[in-house]
């Protein structure tokens, strides 16, 4: 018995010094990866990464880990040339292999967020000069907002001849094409003014591309959320490292 006692402390003991060498590994491991990415996408602060999955170091000798998550702060994508940015962009990482110089990681699919603010949003909507929409009539987009449950509200300036009106309306957020897309949903009413759908619908409705995400993540889906859009993102085999 006394045998048998001594094993257990021993084998508690081993198995305790194996968790805390892991959990190590494991803390060390998160910081360099999270320094290359920094290095790799060229970031002003250093992400936070996750490695999950235990044990660690079984994961690190067969090659491949399990799960790793990354969160990015005032990321700055590209939207038609110009850098829009993504306040908050979140992503897991599944089925990660790695070369064993750490020189190459290709994950085998990938899903995450990415919110970007209405003001930041509308800087990049915003690049276009106002569009005439009647003769002397002309209206731009002055504002986006949250319009409650999944809608955008957009608020738009109309200068008249007889001065300036403000309507707004409340759009519909999709990802169209690679791009994330507002529709109206029932266009807005500008004093005694007749606009033709055609003219009015170029002023409320956009698209706009987000580019250059991480490892070549792309748009998924989007929806209206009380700070900003919330754009879910996916990929399959992506370059960690390159």
């Amino acid at each position: 018995m006394r045998a048998l006692r001594i094993l257990l402390i021993v084998v508690v003991i081993l198995g305790g010094l194996f968790v805390i060498a892991d959990r190590v590994a494991v803390n060390f491991a998160e910081g360099e990866a999270a320094d290359r990415v920094r290095a790799s996408e060229g970031l002003a602060g250093t992400p936070d990464v996750s490695i999950k999955g235990f044990p660690f170091l079984t994961q690190l000798a067969g090659g491949k880990l399990d799960d790793v998550e990354v969160g990015i702060k005032d990321y700055d994508a590209k939207s038609g040339g110009e850098s829009i940015r993504i306040a908050d962009l979140n992503a897991e990482m599944h089925g990660v292999e790695f070369a064993g110089d750490f020189s190459s990681a290709i994950a085998d699919s990938a899903t995450g967020t990415a919110r970007i603010s209405y003001a930041e949003l509308l800087k990049a909507v915003r690049k276009q000069d106002a569009a005439q929409v009647a003769p002397g009539v002309t209206a731009q987009i002055e504002g986006l907002s949250y319009g409650g449950g999944d809608k955008v509200k957009v608020a738009i300036t109309v200068h008249t001849p007889l001065g300036t009106l403000r309507p707004t309306v409340l759009s519909s957020v999709k990802v169209t094409d690679g791009k994330v897309s507002a529709r109206a949903d029932s266009l807005p009413k500008v004093g005694a003014l007749d606009l033709a759908e055609g003219r009015i619908r170029a002023v409320t409705d956009f698209q706009q591309a987000i580019d250059d995400l991480p490892a070549g993540i792309e748009l998924d889906r989007v929806e209206a959320v009380k700070d900003g859009v919330e754009i879910s993102v996916k990929g399959s085999k992506l370059d960690l490292v390159g």
